[in-house]
């Protein structure tokens, strides 16, 4: 039943632009003024009023949350690091078998302990052949420090500290970032003594636990937030100084022909090999008389037998430069079809909520044929994505790319769109007055009051009487694309369900 609202707009719909367009903002901030000594009638938890206290009407006061610490683990295959991982998060997430290398895609994860919330990167992200296994926990673990604020070195304690160990050791004493040796696999006292032999490593105390148990991982996390910083220093959010777009895109879809052309010049090496970029390159470029900061991501080179790999460098070092960018630019190979990997980093764009534009490259080798099969593509494929603004470029010889600009300046104005408390709380009137929430197991959930608490994505927040469907949800955001637009922009709406206080 609640999938009917994710049709398209009737005529009533339409009706509701013209009238949110009308209204009394005076008039509207009174009511929402009500509505909000309202809510003191429910019961609202310490974080409820954090919320209430932040949101403000000034469009200018762009808020977001600040980037969360990282914490890495790191080590050779089958030590039990997404053991720990998933005992650290409380849930099974990441996948465990008694196989080295198994771990696939996602490598962040959202953690909390005490209060506290950070980033954690598993990396045991790839596959490597007993040949490369050396030098791929080696290159893997240097990626993992280099995008972390804290490192959990995961060694086997029953096996002690190998070659392959030692290797990683030599790097990580050159670091200046805390460094936790954790000596996994001590079920018991009786294997405590296996720990304590890792001191050789110098890497100073060695922490026994039992991922699999869970003994002692407590005691180490309590240690860890003594030593984690509050904001993470490598992917600290920058405020000011020119707009931070990350270029995004599988390896040869013309990422680093997009910069030189954008540059004017030769700045990164371009070679028909895929993944020829090594690192991320942070470029100030002038386009449309404004300079853009651009973060070339990669496509990151490794040797033949480490492709698998390489997968999971690029998605590690994608997520690093959407940490640090304000708008991405997924390019997408029109001379190709649609790929999972293409969908894959669009879905990374909106785990991070950042803004999103869409470059359809090689455009000028496109014939009729293939534009028809395109469109359908992206019918299947980018339904989810439908709002983002799309340029059809090409890199390589420069055609429309003074479409970029116009894109990315409405993308980021979207991103950044703070809607006044009493428009938006008028605005949820209006839409329920005329498509009320279905009636569930003999009760009407109502939306009690609604209030953006961020931009950067925009963030609003609704206080319920009772759980909205998904499809109601997904309702919602499109009613405020389509009478506010926020072409570009990821769009939350968050629910907080509240009881009415008992009267004593």
């Amino acid at each position: 039943m609640a999938d009917a609202f994710d049709e398209e707009p009737t005529e009533t719909d339409d009706r509701l632009a013209e009238r949110m367009s009308d209204i009394d903002e005076e008039l509207a901030t009174r009511r929402a003024e009500a509505l909000r000594t309202g809510l003191d009638d429910y019961d609202l938890a310490d974080d409820d009023l954090d919320i209430l206290g932040a949101a403000t009407d000034d469009p200018d006061a762009i808020r977001y949350l600040p980037a969360l610490p990282v914490l890495a683990i790191v080590g050779r295959p089958n030590v039990g690091k997404s053991a720990l991982v998933n005992r650290i998060l409380g849930r099974r997430e990441a996948v465990v078998e008694d196989t080295p290398g198994v771990t696939r895609d996602r490598v962040k994860y959202k953690a909390e302990w005490n209060e506290r919330q950070f980033t954690l990167v598993d990396t045991g992200g790839w596959e490597p052949d007993a040949k490369g296994i050396d030098a791929s926990v080696a290159a893997q673990a240097e990626v993992a420090i280099d995008l972390s604020d804290a490192v959990l070195f995961v060694v086997d304690a029953n096996v002690g500290a190998t070659a392959t160990d030692e290797q990683v050791v030599r790097m990580l004493r050159k670091i200046n970032k805390p460094v936790f040796l954790v000596a996994n696999k001590v079920d018991d006292v009786r294997q405590e003594p296996n720990a304590a032999s890792l001191w050789s490593l110098g890497l100073g105390e060695p922490y026994p636990v039992s991922a699999l148990h869970g003994r002692g991982v407590a005691d180490l996390l309590d240690l860890i937030m003594t030593k984690l910083p509050e904001v993470s220093a490598v992917a600290k959010e920058e405020v000011g100084g020119p707009r931070r777009v990350a270029i995004l895109g599988r390896p040869n879809v013309g990422k680093s022909s997009l910069l030189n052309k954008a540059a004017g010049e030769e700045r990164v090496v371009v070679n028909e090999l895929a993944g020829t970029t090594r690192d991320p390159v942070d470029e100030q470029v002038e386009i449309g008389g404004k300079v853009w900061r651009f973060v070339d991501t990669a496509g990151i080179r490794r040797r033949v037998h480490l492709q698998q790999g390489a997968d999971f460098y690029a998605t590690l070092r994608t997520s690093a430069a959407l940490e640090k960018a304000e708008v991405a630019v997924v390019m997408l190979d029109v001379s190709e079809p649609i790929s999972e990997q293409d969908v894959r980093i669009i879905d990374l764009v909106l785990e991070s909520g950042r803004a999103l534009v869409l470059a359809f490259n090689k455009w000028d080798l496109l014939d009729d044929e293939r534009r028809r099969y395109l469109e359908r593509e992206i019918e299947q494929d980018l339904a989810h994505v439908a709002w983002a603004p799309r340029v059809n470029i090409s890199a390589r010889t420069g055609r429309h790319m003074e479409k970029l600009v116009p894109a990315l300046e409405l993308a980021l104005q979207s991103w950044d769109t703070r809607l006044p408390t009493g428009k938006f709380n008028a605005f949820l009137a209006e839409l329920t007055a005329e498509h009320p929430h279905p009636v569930r197991g003999g009760k009407q959930p109502r939306i009690l009051f609604g209030t953006q608490a961020s931009s950067r994505p925009p963030t609003f927040v609704l206080f319920t009487t009772g759980f909205l469907d998904p499809g109601y949800r997904r309702y919602i955001q499109r009613r405020l694309r389509e009478i506010y637009g926020f072409e570009g922009s990821p769009i939350n709406v968050n629910m907080r369900v509240r009881e009415k206080r008992k009267r004593t």
